[in-house]
Formats: C-alpha cells, structure tokens, sequence
C-alpha cells in the first residue's frame, strides 16, 4: 500500500473490484448494495489507514505476535482517528457491528473468512476506536498466519479494511448456503438460523435450527423436530432461499451468506462470499434441473486428499479406459479415458449416477463405500432421498445379469476359483506374473517419446491382465 487513496468509504460507493482498498468482505458488501440488495448501512476503514497505522506502529510482517500486540497497544493516528469517528457520526453514532475485511478473504480461491476478528453491538467513539485496533491486531493472530501460510498466502502482501455497519436490531440471524456444503448439490439452499444476534450462532453458544430447501421446487425439504418452536417459518425460509439464489445469481457462484431478520421479519445481508468448498463440476455436466449426476471422489475413498499432478492424472485416465473395456465398454479414445472418469480440482472422481439409480447398485455401492470413507455412504443415502435420484424401473433380475456378466467378461470369478483352489501358491504366482507383464525391453538410446509410448502400452495391455488377478488374490 502507498499511501494513496481515501481513509473511508461509504460501502455503496466501491463495488466487488475494490478488494485491494476494502477487503473482500467490504468489497462484496458494496456491491450487493450497487446491485438493489438490502445491507445494513455503513463505511470501510481502508486498507490505506490500516498502512498507515501499522507504519506508525512499528509493524513487522516477519514478527506476527509482536505485530499483533503492537497493533492493538498503539493508539489510531490522529488523522485516521478522525476519519473513522467522521464516518461513524455520519451513521449517527448507535451501535454499530465492526468486522475485519482482509484483502486475502472471501476469494474464490480459499476462504479466510472467520480468521479475523468481528465486534459487535460496539457504541461510542472509545469502544469504536478500540474495536478498530483489535480488528488490525487480528490479522497478525496465529490462527490467521497459520491459516495464510496454509493456503501459500504471503504475510507481506496481505492487508487489512474494516466495515463499520449500523447494527441490525435482530429478530433471527444465521448462515444460508446457496449449495449445500456436504453433499456438494446445486439448487439446495442450506440455513441454520438462532433467535437473536447471528454471534450465538458463531461462537457455538446454541445449536441452530437447520433448514433445508429445493429452491427449483420453492420446497422446505427439511426443519427442526416438532417438538421445538422453529426459529423461522416456511414464509421466512423460502424467503430466504429466494434471495440466496438472487445473490448466487449475481455473483455467479454459489454463496456462503450471512443474514439477519429484523423485527418485521425483512432479512439484511451482512456478508456474502464465495463457498470455497465445493469442487468445480465437469465442464460436460448436464443441468443438475434436467439430470442430477453423482460424482465419487476415489480419492477421498482411499484417504488421499491432496492434488493429484497431471502425470498422475493421465495414468488414471489410461486406467479407467483398460479397465473399462476388461469389463466390456470399450472406449473410444484411450488417452481421454472412460466416460465415468471426471477431473476435478486435480483429484480423481467417477460419476457414479447409473450405480446409484440401479436397484442393486445402490445397495452394492451403499455396503462398499462403508467399509472405506465412512461418510460416503452416509451422503449416498441422504441423495437417495432426491426424486432426481429415484432408482430406475428395472427387475433385479436385469440388474444381477448385467452385474455378472461384467465380471465374468473380466475374468475375475476365474481368478479367484484360481486362489481358491491353490492359496499357497497364488502370491507367489502373482508376482512373478506381474514381473512378466511390466517387463518393458527398450533400447538403452530409446527417446523420451518412445518410453512415454511404451508406458501407455503397458497400462493399457498389462491392467486388464493384472485386475483380475488381483481382486482374485484379495
């Protein structure tokens, strides 16, 4: 930061392209305000104020602690300080929510949201100077740098805005997801809502009434048990539901949204950004409105949760295209794989929809995937209630046949009367079979592109002999 550029800011008069003066926080907020959405009224403290007051402070990016404490011991400059308390008696001085708006958060890259601090129901010039000194002496708090350094987020480059906005007397308070954030699925809204300030929801204080809702369907698909007053109505919920689809609209990204209800019930946006969680779907996915798929994550199923490289990536598209055929579906283009192959966010998935809509299938898939990830299952079963999901109508007779002849057309049920019949040898056999089929002879001159040919060859021949063999073994 130079030093150039306004100490405040009215929110609506910067937009989503202001993240280097306001923050993401302050500068979604802005632009939901530019846009016709209700948001509480207030101003930005600048990323150019909190340069300056960290300058005076004697701030050390490579020393976060001391940067910290320094932050929060050093009084605001006096132009700066002036600045704020103009801002806030143009707000009429009331009790005001101060939230932390760092330029590394609510990005569609990661989410830093919640590593810095909020204040709320602050009132008077003091409290409200304090706040601001608390909320830049968070950027420096160890949950923040360890988060940053996480996600490869240079502490030099990072800074910090803070949005001041008039409190909202609330009836209710909560979060509404655009998506729901477990199984992944577009078009159904997730809302956990409390009575009161939104902070009792934060803190973990109270457990929230959940609701969820098909938003195509304008259907609350899910409430709180009976026995309990609900925190919103139906009218409350679909309200909601409505304007997260508004808001993911406008940003054209499912929204992880922050709300409060007033006491006549009109609901206020406090945040939006991004949700970070969910994992890009396949460019070739159909509507979700006109065919919902289902993509398993085989990385999640073997307990691998980093990015595959591309090298790595290949060498599943070239399995999944052997073994595919070894059951009887040969593919089209071996170097782009089987159909059900899906890259997504550099980890392997497979769309698992036709399993998931077979009689049979479905319960084959439900029993094996318990054994591995444990909440796979669970979320299958949750889908399975989905009407988009309802299993086809065909006999289980069908279902078995196909199933079998799969197997059968893989040779497995030969491999494994094979262990059957002489167990003690079968490793053994295994093995040097496997030596015998990745043996490649290749001059000691053979070119890099030879090797790389020689490779695919050998996935694509050797897999369909070696799986069977394998499943035979286990």
């Amino acid at each position: 930061m130079d030093g150039s550029g306004p100490l405040t800011v009215s929110l609506g008069e910067i937009d989503r392209g202001a993240v280097a003066l306001a923050g993401g926080k302050g500068a979604n907020l802005g632009d939901l305000i530019r846009a016709g959405f209700r948001v509480p009224n207030g101003f930005v403290l600048t990323t150019r104020a909190y340069a300056l007051g960290a300058k005076a402070a004697g701030v050390d990016p490579a020393r976060p602690t001391e940067a910290a404490e320094r932050l929060r011991a050093a009084p605001l400059p006096e132009g700066i300080a002036d600045a704020a308390l103009k801002a806030y008696a143009g707000l009429g001085s009331g009790r005001v929510a101060v939230r932390s708006s760092a330029t590394a958060e609510d990005l569609s890259g990661a989410s830093f949201a919640g590593q810095q601090d909020t204040y709320l129901d602050v009132l008077g010039d003091a409290d409200l100077l304090d706040a601001i000194r608390r909320c830049w002496a968070s950027l420096w708090n160890e949950r923040a740098v360890a988060y940053r350094r996480a996600n490869s987020a240079d502490d030099r480059n990072v800074s910090l805005a803070v949005v001041v906005q008039e409190m909202v007397d609330a009836s209710a308070a909560g979060v509404l997801f655009t998506a729901d954030p477990v199984t992944g699925r577009r078009r159904r809204a997730s809302i956990d809502a409390v009575a009161g300030l939104g902070e009792k929801l934060v803190s973990g204080a109270v457990n929230p009434d959940h609701y969820a809702v098909d938003v195509t369907r304008r259907r609350v698909v899910q409430r709180p048990e009976a026995s309990k007053a609900p925190v919103l109505s139906d009218q409350d919920v679909l309200a909601l539901a409505e304007l997260g689809d508004r808001v993911e609209r406008h940003f054209n990204a499912p929204q992880d949204i922050e709300f409060a209800l007033d006491g006549e019930h009109n609901v206020l946006l406090v945040q939006s950004r991004p949700i970070t969680t969910l994992y890009p779907l396949p460019k070739d996915a159909p509507d979700p409105e006109q065919d919902l798929r289902v993509y398993f994550s085989g990385s999640v199923f073997q307990g691998y949760f980093e990015p595959f490289t591309p090298m790595g990536i290949q060498f599943f598209r070239l399995l999944s295209g052997a073994l595919s055929g070894m059951f009887g579906f040969p593919v089209k283009d071996a170097v782009s794989g089987a159909g059900i192959f899906k890259d997504l966010g550099m980890r392997l998935y497979f769309d698992v929809t036709p399993i998931v809509r077979d009689p049979v299938g479905r319960r084959i898939f439900v029993t094996v995937t318990s054994m591995g990830e444990a909440r796979t299952s669970t979320v299958v079963v949750e889908l399975s209630a989905d009407h988009r999901l309802a299993l086809a109508r065909r006999s289980r007779f069908r279902s078995v046949r196909a199933i079998g002849g799969a197997l059968i057309r893989a040779g497995i049920p030969h491999a494994a009367l094979s262990v059957m019949r002489s167990p003690d040898v079968t490793p053994e056999r295994y093995v040097r079979e496997v030596e015998d089929l990745t043996r490649i002879d290749l001059p000691v001159d053979a070119s890099a592109e030879q090797r790389l040919d020689a490779f695919e060859r050998l996935i694509l021949t050797a897999s369909p002999r070696m799986f069977p063999r394998m499943l035979g073994t286990i």
